[in-house]
């Protein structure tokens, strides 16, 4: 299957229009169409529906193998590109908002990295998990920090960072962030089970995820009264804070209260993750990072 027409399709289907995924993707509305039919004719079945452009069940099936298939090929291409490709005294680095924290001191590492490469020009971004393992596996970044939950002895579940390597970095205990007011803000620890009808706020780019707060306690409970999809922590902590509900977090989050996760036994991971390093800031910063 060519990835070009793949790509082209799921750009239709994402702008819902022949048009718009032309101006997108930089062709002409005419080539798209062409890519479009020759991916149906491929595949023996039509792909979309044109008035209104939506995907039909034959699609809808397509997208759900397309994402990874098209990131794999980019992962490939990036890592191709590391092999061959000449070092480069520039370091690109992704992080999730709370690896900052969590990592040991970034800026130190950071710092040691331009000592020993003067010169090297570094760009940091703050973004969520899935952005991070998504910009590393493309090559848009060189290495990434990625935070999450996992048992003490078991790695991230990053089902598509795929061949990237992983480097544990950090853990941190767990707890269980409150309102001033709430009535379990007294306890010395909390168990997951007890707090699974509560009110809870779905963030998952900075707390831990409700749904793997589901698979742990195998419960079909842990609702979110509340979801935020942003990466600021201090709006996260405002809205614990206010009432809006529970979270999560790691013992490092400056939480007005915080009581300790004692069951089930959880922790708070923190990962490097990378391709093949080529580029000597991005290796300094691996060592670094690492010790």
């Amino acid at each position: 299957m060519d990835p070009h027409l793949l790509r082209t399709f799921v750009t239709v289907a994402e702008c819902g229009s022949f048009s718009a995924a032309a101006e997108r993707l930089g062709y002409t509305q005419s080539a798209v169409s062409q890519h479009i039919s020759t991916l149906e004719t491929d595949l023996g079945t039509p792909l979309l529906h044109r008035r209104p452009v939506t995907p039909t069940p034959a699609g809808d099936r397509l997208l759900e193998h397309a994402a990874p298939i098209l990131l794999r090929l980019d992962a490939a291409r990036a890592d191709v590109r590391r092999a061959i490709t000449t070092p480069l005294t520039n370091l690109t680095l992704a992080t999730t908002p709370l690896s900052i924290g969590s990592s040991g001191d970034l800026s130190a590492a950071l710092r040691q990295v331009r000592r020993l490469l003067p010169g090297t020009e570094v760009r940091l971004t703050v973004c969520g998990r899935e952005g991070v393992v998504e910009g590393v596996a493309s090559g848009d970044f060189a290495l990434g920090l990625v935070d999450g939950v996992a048992a003490p002895s078991d790695p991230l579940r990053l089902s598509d960072a795929m061949h990237l390597r992983t480097t544990a970095i950090a853990h941190d205990e767990l707890v269980v962030a409150l309102p001033n007011d709430h009535p379990l803000a007294g306890r010395r620890g909390l168990a997951l089970h007890d707090l699974a009808d509560a009110r809870w706020i779905d963030a998952p780019d900075l707390a831990a995820p409700l749904q793997i707060l589901r698979a742990t306690t195998g419960s079909n409970a842990f609702r979110p009264a509340l979801t935020y999809a942003g990466t600021d922590l201090h709006t996260l902590l405002s809205l614990i804070a206010d009432g809006h509900g529970l979270a999560v977090l790691p013992r490092s989050a400056p939480a007005r209260v915080a009581v300790p996760l004692t069951s089930p036994r959880l922790v708070h991971r923190t990962e490097l993750l990378h391709g093949h390093l080529s580029e000597p800031a991005a290796t300094a910063l691996t060592a670094a990072l690492s010790k």
